[in-house]
């Protein structure tokens, strides 16, 4: 290949265009002769036919240096062959850039014929350097577009003759996938940008983010000014295992954040959340304190603080986070039976559930698919019976008929009511939309009534229930059939009652457009005639709901104490509303995966004798902390101590008892009683 070919593929610019081995004869002239003179013109102003072939004029001199590169040969060894292609171009950039000279030479003339002999020395030499920087301007522009033009045609060619081409990136799945979470959505911004605007949105928080100063940029959560400044608590995280494309990840606690832990449950069992402030004082990033505070401002109505507290600990547990762990990727799990991790669940939960409030369901549908993806196929909160709901709310209709289509054959969702009644609404609510083809929309409308008359015939007992929550009065056909009747919803096994309580008092208001209802209405009367010409899928459907519906089990209990709905809630089993529930851990696993082990607590209650029980009784403010068997009992140096405490406590009670003098009336009649009026 030649040194021109090469030059071009490394993209060299030249100020002078390929001269050809006759065209070296070049004039050089004086500024003052070239203006006087002027070039040679035919009739009509034209230049004569050989002027342009006879030489080259160089405007700069030193343009000329080894101009000896130009004047070589065809290639050596087979060179030529790869060349062809080049020096037609170059041929071809030389016709152009003649012609361009051609047209700025007559345009110069003719300014100069306009000009006054006395000007022309003094305005010659500017117009001369304006058409030096065109003309360049102008052989570059060139030489770089037909440059690039040049080398893919050389890489073209290449690739032709050997046969093979570069290897490039492997090519993108046309579909995500169905836990695929996005990062722009997790911030709930970006949704409410949408609804009000951008200026309205961060009108106030633009000159706050130019002052802070934390160490590391998240996506779960954006830092406040007005937290505390964030020092490692001792919390990290570790990589147990990956195998098959999927990473095991585990939370650890230091042996200072274990010692915070374990105070924190002393103040929970204290049942006093002034202690959890005074833990928090020191421990500012403590993940359980902030959870369990911030259900204490939830349940006194701050719903702000509530939320400031949830994402706090969001923030520290994101910190914490292994280099290689990715929240959207949908391969990283974390176990739910080690306790450590069960706090970055009850956060995320936390956190969707205000932002659902907040009116953000985009927002919380990424947040459901983050803590399905932690785990999926145990699903230790039961996620599945709320994605549906966040899917309908957002108008992801083609999401949720997505997901259904491809989990439908390993995890069997038209089991569950929440499904059952949700799909067949989506593709409804997507024949209702104007901006699909009339065959689409035909299908989707089939492919809903196909689907609720499946669901109406596998759980009966929700139509009524469902009626009466939007406040529709069935009519006397459906309200005195045996199929819709009172029967279906008492003879439904209770964990199946359970699960249609949820759905029914989380997404019963979907249902109350005037359109759904109507289709709805359609649908019922096309069952009640399969019922009654004695269609086999009643029978069949009747049989699988006292197979499958025997008993809950215990994650979707976990869900219903979380959900906080109060039907779901009544609807627990005995053995399970009776347990005491912590809202740092509601009903844990029951193999759960321990890495350290709480030290056993000596109970004052259980070691004091009868005395000091009474005294605690009468006195909360009595402790008797120094009553140890090992230390003698309540005897010995520690008797004073009691005393002591005793007396305090005493002190204590009688500062709090208040003496109101009670106002004696006046007898104003000493005869006797006076008659009332």
């Amino acid at each position: 290949m030649s040194r021109r070919a090469l030059r071009r593929l490394r993209g060299e610019q030249r100020g002078q265009e390929p001269l050809g081995p006759g065209a070296l004869q070049f004039v050089l002239h004086d500024d003052d002769d070239v203006e006087e003179e002027g070039p040679k013109r035919g009739p009509g102003g034209r230049r004569p036919r050989g002027a342009g072939e006879e030489g080259v004029r160089v405007n700069n001199r030193f343009e000329l240096i080894n101009i000896e590169d130009l004047e070589e040969a065809p290639g050596v060894n087979g060179d030529r062959t790869d060349c062809l292609l080049i020096d037609a171009a170059a041929s071809g950039d030389k016709r152009r850039a003649q012609s361009g000279r051609a047209e700025s030479r007559k345009d110069g003339d003719v300014a100069d014929a306009a000009v006054p002999p006395e000007q022309s020395n003094t305005s010659g030499k500017l117009r001369k350097k304006k058409r030096k920087q065109k003309n360049k301007k102008n052989a570059a522009g060139e030489s770089s577009e037909n440059g690039l033009e040049d080398i893919d045609r050389i890489l073209e060619r290449i690739e032709d003759a050997s046969g093979c081409s570069h290897p490039g990136p492997p090519p993108l799945s046309a579909k995500k996938h169905v836990l695929y979470v996005e990062h722009r959505h997790l911030n709930p911004d970006t949704e409410l940008k949408r609804y009000f605007g951008a200026r309205a949105i961060l009108g106030e928080q633009r000159p706050r983010q130019r002052q802070r100063v934390y160490p590391k940029c998240t996506w779960l959560t954006t830092p406040k000014s007005a937290w505390p400044r964030y020092t490692k608590p001792g919390l990290s995280m570790r990589l147990l295992e990956s195998r098959k494309g999927r990473s095991t990840f585990a939370f650890e606690h230091s042996e200072e954040y274990q010692q915070t832990q374990h105070k924190f449950l002393a103040a929970v069992e204290s049942l006093e959340p002034n202690n959890i402030v005074v833990l928090l004082q020191t421990s500012p990033y403590h993940v359980d304190s902030l959870l369990q505070l911030s259900d204490a401002c939830r349940f006194q109505e701050d719903q702000e603080m509530a939320r400031d507290l949830v994402e706090r600990a969001l923030y520290s547990m994101e910190c914490a986070f292994h280099p290689l762990f990715s929240l959207t990727s949908g391969t990283c799990r974390l176990d739910y039976r080690r306790p450590e991790n069960r706090s970055f669940y009850l956060a995320l939960y936390k956190q969707m559930s205000f932002l659902e409030k907040r009116g953000c369901p985009r927002t919380a549908l990424e947040y459901c698919k983050l803590i399905l993806s932690l785990e999926p196929d145990e699903d230790p909160l039961c996620m599945l019976l709320l994605l549906d709901h966040l899917a309908l709310r957002a108008r992801s209709y083609e999401y949720l008929i997505r997901l259904f289509q491809e989990w439908e054959a390993h995890r069997n969702l038209s089991q569950l009511p929440n499904f059952a009644f949700s799909v067949p609404l989506a593709y409804f609510l997507l024949s209702q939309q104007a901006d699909l083809p009339n065959q689409e929309l035909s299908s989707a409308r089939e492919k809903a009534s196909l689907l609720i008359q499946q669901a109406l015939f596998m759980f009966p007992g929700v139509l009524m229930p469902l009626l009466e929550y939007c406040s529709v009065r069935p009519d006397t056909a459906v309200a005195a059939h045996r199929f819709f009747g009172p029967d279906a919803e008492i003879s439904q096994p209770p964990a199946l009652s359970q699960l249609v309580s949820l759905y029914l008092g989380r997404s019963h208001f979907l249902w109350k457009e005037p359109a759904t209802m109507s289709w709805l209405e359609e649908n019922v009367h096309e069952v009640l005639q399969a019922v009654d010409a004695g269609d086999p899928a009643v029978e069949a459907c009747e049989s699988r709901r006292k197979v499958l519906y025997q008993r809950a089990p215990r994650n979707i209990h976990r869900h219903v104490v979380l959900s906080e709905i109060k039907e779901a809630v009544a609807a627990l089993p005995p053995d399970v509303s009776t347990q005491s529930v912590l809202g740092y851990d509601p009903l844990p696993p029951l193999d759960t995966i321990y890495s350290y082990v709480r030290p056993e607590r000596l109970s004052p209650v259980s070691h004091g004798n009868t005395i000091a029980l009474f005294f605690r009784s009468l006195l909360p403010n009595y402790t008797v902390e120094g009553e140890r068997p090992e230390d003698g009992g309540a005897g010995g140096p520690h008797l004073d101590q009691g005393l002591n405490r005793l007396m305090l406590a005493l002190r204590d009670m009688m500062a709090n008892f208040h003496f109101h003098d009670l106002e004696v009336p006046r007898e104003d009649h000493p005869e006797g009683d006076g008659e009332w009026d």
